[in-house]
């Protein structure tokens, strides 16, 4: 084997500190997403050296042109049949690689840009099917409330639904998150990227915390886990996996009186449902977006399918009157300069 090239070697040693640093620490990465970064950039590397006939001796800046770029993305289509979302979710791990390269060393900034250059796949958004609140007080009714594990059971759903959270959030919730002394209760969560939100509790699901933790056997530590499963006497964080096994059982026993309620229904769908009993509601698009946690307002308009007359509508709620009454730059008298029109002068 060829020794490698100085450029190989400065790759390889700002990959290490991309994985094991940049992303876990200062992106807050899940350890999923980041193996699923690993795994793509280990498949541009094996696409370059099947493919390109590139070793570590030939590596450098100019094999990230976009050109092999795009060919991969054919190829990860034509030979490893991955779909168009799969192909973009690659495409975007190797954009986020390259864009922190260029920024450790100044020899790989065009090999970012020339990432840029390559468009995505065109795919069609996958839509999370919604249920209706009847089907939602359906499901409720299921879990018997009078045993432990019902209760349990009932809370989760309950507090999964009325809050819109995500899988994560509900299962790193803590007993320190959780204020039932407050005039108006509340949780805090951390979601994606570690954003810390707060989100207000309804008096049901409250009540049924406030019940729930009381029987708690860690309820004075305020860092023990609300939600937890019992493993060879130790309690231990519930997992995504059995959280998904109970909601299925308890869908398959509420479709027997709703048909509507899916055989297949996940954690996401409660969260998707809320929101769009939030929007049915008449709630404010901004507060909606602010509840669910996303950076943009436009997340949620395409997260809820919303419509270009609701979004018309969303989006006058975001501005008061003052602001309707001030004159548009661009149509004011003076709009012949580029300064002026961008509001500069």
């Amino acid at each position: 084997m060829r020794k490698p090239s100085p450029q190989a070697i400065a790759i390889s040693r700002i990959l290490g500190r991309w994985l094991d640093i940049h992303l876990p620490s200062i992106k807050a990465a899940s350890p999923h997403s980041i193996r699923s970064y690993k795994t793509s950039i280990a498949l541009y590397m094996d696409y370059l050296e099947a493919n390109k006939g590139i070793d570590a001796a030939g590596l450098d800046a100019s094999c990230f042109c976009s050109e092999n770029i795009t060919d991969w993305v054919k190829w990860l289509g034509d030979i490893r049949h991955s779909t168009p979302v799969t192909c973009n979710i690659r495409l975007a791990a190797l954009r986020s690689f390259l864009r922190y390269l260029g920024e450790c060393d100044i020899a790989f900034t065009e090999a970012f840009l020339q990432c840029r250059t390559v468009p995505n796949q065109k795919a069609a958004r996958p839509k999370v099917a919604g249920i209706s609140t009847a089907a939602v007080k359906h499901l409720m009714e299921i879990p018997d409330h009078r045993s432990a594990r019902g209760l349990r059971n009932l809370t989760m759903i309950l507090t999964a639904y009325s809050c819109a959270l995500r899988i994560t959030e509900l299962l790193t919730l803590k007993i320190g998150n959780v204020n039932l002394r407050a005039t108006k209760p509340y949780i805090t969560v951390t979601g994606k990227g570690r954003k810390i939100r707060t989100i207000p509790l309804t008096s049901k699901p409250a009540a049924y915390l406030e019940r729930y933790i009381s029987s708690h056997p860690a309820k004075g530590d305020l860092e023990a886990y609300v939600f937890y499963s019992k493993t060879k006497g130790v309690h231990v964080p519930m997992t995504a996996r059995n959280f998904d096994k109970m909601l299925k059982a308890c869908a398959a026993k509420a479709g027997m009186q709703d048909p509507e309620i899916p055989l297949t229904l996940h954690a996401h769908q409660l969260r998707h449902a809320r929101a769009s009993h939030w929007l049915e509601n008449g709630m404010n698009l901004a507060q909606i977006s602010h509840l669910l946690g996303h950076e943009s307002i436009q997340t949620t308009m395409v997260y809820l399918d919303v419509t270009t007359e609701q979004e018309s509508k969303a989006l006058e709620t975001l501005e008061n009157e003052s602001q309707r009454k001030i004159a548009k730059k661009w149509k004011s008298v003076d709009n012949t300069t580029l300064a002026s029109i961008m509001g500069l002068k």
